[in-house]
């Protein structure tokens, strides 16, 4: 194991649980030829012990620190360890009938970053951050074997550039399609091997449950970037009148059209476009189309054709046109999943949205990562989804 000196203040933050390590930490640029993968022992600038961690390039972090105590062993039943207190977390999950899919283990919040694990009714589906964790790959396999014996099956994904594959079944049972898995009560359609998303964003499970149990009855939806649809069929079983779902991917109009089947809702009843929101609520304006509520989630980054869109750029934008199609009484579900935008910048972008249109609102409520997402209270980074629900009052 390398010895890293690493400069003060990024010893005072290890020390305080701040689990990212970046390269401006070490005072070795070249960080004494150690590369992604390997296991690296991390001293302060008196070379007294601080955490050992690991290498590995992802985003702007240049590893992770797994222990503060010197005499841990990095090794199988290390992994073991952590899988097992995540599983006993994450008890209540496992005993609820109404919802069989969420996180099984959160990255940094369960004390690996680096690796996030999804649980899809009996499925588990690894998704590796960065190439240095996933050069540890086989024994933290063989560890998970060990701590969570009853898989059915296991799919992982590889987040990082360079990965050879993006999406491949591992072992255990094939899924053949579509799995069915429930959140709420409500059906659907995951795919675990089709590139690195499953259809549905399980971090957004409460405010669907809202969706369904408070906000959508007798309401016309607009889900703008609805990608499979998973607000829509949520506004739908809870009463929505009608719903227009607007994706620029070609593919969401088949994949919405299976999440409203799968739960005995006449997808003809709803609209499904495929094309640029902009566009849309361009024409939405235009034909004086007005909607009871509005659903923007957005990716923290996109490109088509005629239009690059970024959060910290264009949200305020985005929100804008939004406002100018919410009826009177309509909410704005304002979310996004950006890391570079914290919960007070992003207020302030929804904040000035308002403020440009002229239009008061008060906030409903708010939502940040639900309970199986555990988060580390030492790193905000880590709790990233911001979500604000404002009422349109004149």
């Amino acid at each position: 194991m390398i010895t890293l000196q690493v400069k003060s203040l990024a010893a005072s933050r290890i020390k305080k649980g701040y689990p990212a390590l970046e390269d401006y930490d070490f005072k070795d640029k070249n960080k004494g030829g150690a590369r992604e993968g390997d296991l690296v022992k991390l001293v302060d600038t008196s070379n007294k012990f601080i955490g050992i961690g690991y290498l590995g390039i992802e985003n702007k972090r240049a590893g992770w620190v797994l222990s503060l105590d010197r005499e841990e062993k990095i090794d199988e039943r290390f992994y073991d360890r952590l899988f097992r207190i995540a599983r006993d977390k994450r008890s209540s999950f496992f005993a609820d009938k109404t919802t069989t899919a969420f996180r099984f283990f959160n990255s940094e919040g369960d004390g690996l970053g680096g690796l996030t694990i999804d649980y899809y009714d009996g499925f588990y589906v690894f998704s590796w951050y960065n190439k240095g964790l996933y050069s540890h790959r086989e024994q933290i396999l063989r560890a998970f074997r060990v701590a969570v014996p009853d898989y059915k099956g296991i799919y992982e994904k590889s987040n990082y550039p360079g990965a050879k594959v993006k999406s491949q079944f591992v072992e255990g049972e094939k899924v053949d399609g579509p799995l069915v898995i429930l959140e709420n009560g409500i059906r659907y359609n995951v795919y675990l091997n089709e590139g690195w998303m499953t259809g549905l964003f399980l971090d957004q499970r409460h405010v669907r449950r809202q969706i369904m149990e408070s906000w959508g009855l007798g309401r016309k939806v607009l889900n703008a970037f609805s990608y499979t649809g998973a607000f829509s069929v949520a506004a739908a079983m809870g009463g929505a009148t009608k719903t227009v779902n607007v994706d620029v991917a070609n593919r969401s109009k088949e994949r919405t059209t299976e999440q409203f089947e799968i739960n005995g809702l006449d997808p003809s009843k709803h609209e499904i476009r495929v094309m640029d929101i902009f566009d849309y609520l361009d024409y939405a304006q235009k034909h004086q189309l007005r909607f009871d509520m509005i659903i923007l989630d957005p990716p923290t980054f996109a490109r088509t054709k005629k239009r690059t869109f970024s959060v910290e750029e264009n949200y305020t934008e985005l929100l804008r046109e939004a406002i100018e199609v919410l009826a009177p009484n309509g909410i704005l579900i304002a979310s996004t999943n950006s890391w570079n935008v914290s919960r007070d910048d992003f207020y302030d972008k929804v904040s000035q949205a308002f403020d440009e249109e002229q239009v008061d609102a008060y906030l409903m409520d708010e939502y940040s990562l639900p309970e199986d997402y555990i988060v580390n209270p030492n790193y905000p980074d880590s709790n990233y989804l911001k979500v604000f629900v404002l009422e349109k009052t004149s």
